[in-house]
C-alpha cells in the first residue's frame, strides 16, 4: 500500500497508517543505534546514543499502547524515509576515516533521524487531537517531548565539542 492509496479514506485511516510508519521507523532506529554506538568515539555522544536507544525502546512501547487505545494491533509498514536516512548515515560513516569527523557525521545523522521523528510525532499529536483522541495525543506528546529534548542535547554537544574537534 502506498501512502495515498484508496485504502486511506479518512483522517483516522491516515492517522493509523502514520502510526504504522513511525512504528517501523522506531524499530529500525533500535537496529541502527548499536552500530552508531560502536562507531562513536566521543564519550558523550556514545552515552547519548545509549540513552536514546533505551528511550526508543520505551517509545515503541508507547506506540503499541496508542495502537491498542485506538483499537488496532501494532503493525509496521515500510518507511522509505527512515530507510533512506539510515542508509545515508551508514554510507557517510563508512567514508570517514578521521574519528573526530566521524563523530560529527554520526551526530548529524542522528539529528536527521530526530527531525524526522519530530515531524511525525508532531503530526500524530495534532491528528489525534482533531480525531478527539486526547488520550492518544497525550501519550504521543510524551514521545514528541523526548525527541525534541534529544535534538537539543545533540545540538548542544555538536556546538560545544564535536564540531570544534572535527574542524
Amino acid at each position: 500500500m502506498g501512502l495515498f492509496t484508496k485504502d486511506i479514506k479518512s483522517l483516522d485511516d491516515l492517522f493509523v497508517h502514520t502510526l504504522q510508519d513511525v512504528y517501523y521507523a522506531e524499530n529500525q532506529i533500535t537496529k541502527a543505534l548499536p552500530t552508531m554506538i560502536g562507531k562513536a568515539t566521543n564519550a558523550q555522544l556514545r552515552q547519548g546514543f545509549e540513552t536514546h536507544l533505551r528511550e526508543t525502546e520505551g517509545q515503541i512501547k508507547r506506540l503499541e499502547q496508542v495502537f491498542e487505545m485506538h483499537g488496532h494491533k501494532p503493525k509496521a509498514v515500510n518507511c522509505p524515509a527512515i530507510d533512506g536516512i539510515i542508509k545515508e548515515a551508514n554510507e557517510t560513516a563508512g567514508e570517514v576515516a578521521d574519528k573526530e569527523v566521524l563523530d560529527a557525521a554520526l551526530l548529524a545523522a542522528a539529528q536527521a533521524v530526530e527531525h524526522y521523528e519530530i515531524a511525525r510525532y508532531g503530526t500524530l499529536v495534532a491528528w489525534a487531537k482533531r480525531l478527539g483522541r486526547d488520550d492518544c495525543a497525550a501519550v504521543l506528546q510524551q514521545t514528541l517531548d523526548e525527541e525534541k529534548a534529544t535534538d537539543q542535547k545533540l545540538t548542544a554537544l555538536a556546538e560545544s565539542r564535536v564540531n570544534q574537534k572535527a574542524a
